[in-house]
């Protein structure tokens, strides 16, 4: 169904308001294994390990009871920053503008991560990993719990965007002191021939946490009016999120506390080191690692956000149908993911994460189109690209690992993922947005075209690194 901001068709006209029709209410190379081993680390490989030993079933476990939670967060503020917060913070401007507004605020959470990390390494070198995830989750439950409380424009005036922009930096900070180093620790227990498989455990939270955050928006958003959705039904899927970071919280502090897992740590080098003197002795690769995973961490938000946001101005498709319609995609996402980590193990993951920044690449050029195609469109697009993003998400994290010191790994993947983010997604939904209203929906592949060309050089550059690095010790 073509609508406006197709082949640059803009104007006042194109931006008119649709929200009275169709909105779905009732009345409306992988990371190395240390060289020395324990006798604890032997058995823990040979899969003979006691009730006191950790295997990498168990750690996995871990990551994605923590990732999904994180995810979970990400999602149901990303869902209200398009179909809420535009009308309830932002109500005395256009919903393209207040859209473009919200996207705004949206990237602060990413602006803030790294400081977050800066801080929460602090708090763990000094007190502990113990200290640090308590803290950093009690301030990510907060600053959700927050926004459920949320005033509008209406009532408190300007103070709403405030408080929003508050929140939304909040969170951010959060995040930065939520990396619990469980996913380096999955991946360098890992066996040798497993490695892919174990990369991709982390990322499963992605998916599984878009499905949860957008069924619940879709059963509020489809079963209530339109007034009382507004005026508290939205406000559920943030205490969801609160109750769930606490059971996150505990579950992951009963891993993380205990003696077998902070001898791993230990034995593993995943200690927190300065941030300077980390950044000094890696930054380079920090740098290559961040703009590695570009292309999917770019994916990530076309297929997710902006597409919603599209849909959501610019169609007369309801929003509660585009957001089942994510749901199906995503469990695609699921199966990609894991498809990732067969594949992997078989090419490398380096050569995975090429042919899909290729992939993705090819898939710029033709697939933003498709959703002013209708529900089919919709569909196709959603699906293939969450394919594409599984295959290239389920590798991306730590594809640079193996190229920081055992010294600053810790620290070095927890700034590598921050950058990437950063890079990659905080903008995404903000910059793929004007593109296509001013330029056409099609213009919006522009974003998704770099980041694969990002990724492509940062993962020729490290070849390059590494290959030199041989040399150099040959």
């Amino acid at each position: 169904m073509l609508q406006c901001g197709m082949l640059g068709q803009t104007g006042p006209d194109c931006l008119a308001p649709r929200r009275a029709v169709g909105f779905g209410f009732q009345d409306v190379k992988g990371a190395r294994m240390a060289t020395a081993q324990t006798p604890a680390m032997a058995d823990l490989h040979s899969g003979e390990h006691g009730h006191d030993q950790a295997s990498p079933g168990e750690i996995a476990i871990g990551v994605i009871i923590g990732r999904t939670s994180e995810f979970f967060d990400f999602f149901v503020y990303a869902i209200a920053s398009v179909i809420v917060f535009p009308r309830l913070v932002f109500p005395f401007t256009s919903e393209l503008t207040g859209t473009l507004y919200s996207f705004m605020i949206f990237a602060l959470a990413f602006m803030a991560r790294p400081i977050g990390t800066v801080i929460f390494m602090t708090v763990d070198r000094e007190y502990g990993k113990t200290a640090k995830l308590v803290s950093a989750l009690f301030l990510l439950g907060t600053a959700t719990v927050a926004l459920a409380f949320l005033p509008g424009y209406s009532e408190i005036g300007v103070a709403a965007i405030w408080l929003l922009a508050l929140a939304r930096i909040a969170q951010g900070l959060a995040w930065g002191g939520a990396w619990d180093g469980m996913a380096s620790l999955l991946a360098l227990n890992a066996p040798p021939s497993k490695r892919g498989w174990y990369a991709m455990v982390p990322q499963l939270g992605a998916p599984l946490g878009l499905i949860v955050a957008s069924a619940l928006f879709a059963y509020f958003a489809g079963n209530l009016s339109a007034d009382d959705f507004f005026d508290w039904g939205w406000r559920y899927p943030f205490f969801v999120a609160f109750a769930i970071n606490v059971v996150a919280l505990f579950a992951r502090l009963r891993m993380v506390t205990t003696e077998e897992y902070a001898t791993l740590f230990e034995t593993r080098e995943l200690q927190p080191a300065r941030i300077s003197e980390t950044v000094a002795r890696e930054g380079q690769n920090i740098m290559l690692g961040a703009f590695a995973p570009l292309a999917s961490f770019a994916l990530f938000h076309m297929v997710t956000v902006f597409p919603l946001s599209w849909v959501f101005l610019f169609t007369r498709e309801s929003p509660v149908r585009f957001l089942i319609i994510e749901i199906v995609a995503a469990v695609f996402g699921v199966a990609a993911i894991v498809a990732s980590g067969i594949i992997a193990d078989r090419v490398g993951r380096k050569s995975l994460l090429m042919g899909s920044a290729i992939a993705i690449a090819i898939y710029s050029g033709f697939a933003p189109q498709l959703l002013d195609a209708g529900a089919f469109g919709e569909t196709i697009y959603m699906v293939i690209g969450f394919i594409l993003l599984g295959l290239s998400f389920g590798q991306s994290s730590g594809a640079i690992a193996s190229n920081f010191k055992q010294a600053y790994r810790y620290t070095a993947s927890a700034l590598t993922s921050d950058m990437a983010w950063l890079f990659g997604a905080g903008f995404a939904p903000l910059v793929a947005l004007l593109l296509a209203t001013n330029l056409g929906v099609i213009a919006s592949g522009a974003y998704l075209l770099s980041g694969a060309f990002w990724t492509l050089l940062a993962l020729w550059l490290s070849g390059q690194r590494e290959a030199g690095d041989m040399d150099a010790g040959a």
